[in-house]
């Protein structure tokens, strides 16, 4: 089986060498980048790159910059590293499509943690396909797709993590901490109204079915199917 890829960009050498060394230990294939133009060389010229680690801050462009293009054309997941704590940097890298976070100084054993659980929910560490169908909502968990009364809609990661979420725990109350916990794992330490805007994003996508998700007021939301107008 060929090793997965992995591009790993930032603009400090010492840095891209920690987080090599140790992905190259869990037999990952790991290319690297200094700045934001080539890792955009690197993303048009290299075929079956399946997650990218990306600083913020670096020269000619900057990671933001990078991952609006990227997303653009590709929904490959997106871990964004920054030096900066600030909220409206979070908030900012959710809203470009990236799938997690992390603040420097890092533990590279977590970032690897990191890494594998995204592959693990895109699939691509292997495993049978996984269909799950609710109230003409389709969801293929091996080819990430979704699809709503046969019509195929494109969500971010985090909106279909988000909507498998729902669909799983149908009729039940969750509240946002509990779906922090499981859309966006234990380490997330960032604020709960995060999930707000995924979910504004996610009913609009969803159109009409969109009304399946069900606001409780204080506390969270609960997905129940047959309530859509």
């Amino acid at each position: 089986m060929d090793k997965i890829r992995i591009l790993v960009v930032d603009d400090e050498s010492r840095m891209r060498k920690l987080v090599r060394d140790f992905l190259v230990r869990q037999d990952y294939e790991v290319l690297e980048a200094a700045d934001g133009e080539e890792a955009l060389d690197i993303f048009y010229r290299e075929k079956g790159i399946a997650l990218m680690i990306l600083d913020v801050m670096m020269p000619k462009r900057n990671g933001w910059d990078v991952c609006r293009e990227v997303r653009e054309t590709s929904k490959i997941p997106i871990i964004m590293l920054t030096a900066k704590g600030d909220e409206s940097d979070e908030l900012m890298g959710f809203e470009l499509g990236v799938d997690e976070y992390i603040s420097k100084p890092f533990s590279p054993k977590i970032l690897v943690a990191r890494v594998a659980a995204v592959l693990r929910r895109t699939n691509q560490l292997g495993g049978e396909t996984q269909l799950i169908e609710k109230g003409g909502i389709r969801i293929d968990k091996t080819a990430h797709q979704v699809t709503i009364d046969g019509e195929r809609v494109e969500l971010s990661f985090k909106e279909f993590e988000l909507l498998d979420y729902f669909l799983e725990n149908e009729g039940i109350a969750l509240s946002r901490e509990r779906i922090l916990d499981n859309v966006w794992n234990y380490d997330y330490f960032g604020d709960a109204r995060t999930i707000d805007t995924h979910v504004k994003k996610l009913r609009s996508k969803m159109g009409a079915k969109g009304d399946y998700i069900k606001t409780i007021w204080g506390m969270g939301y609960k997905f129940e199917v047959g309530q859509a107008g």
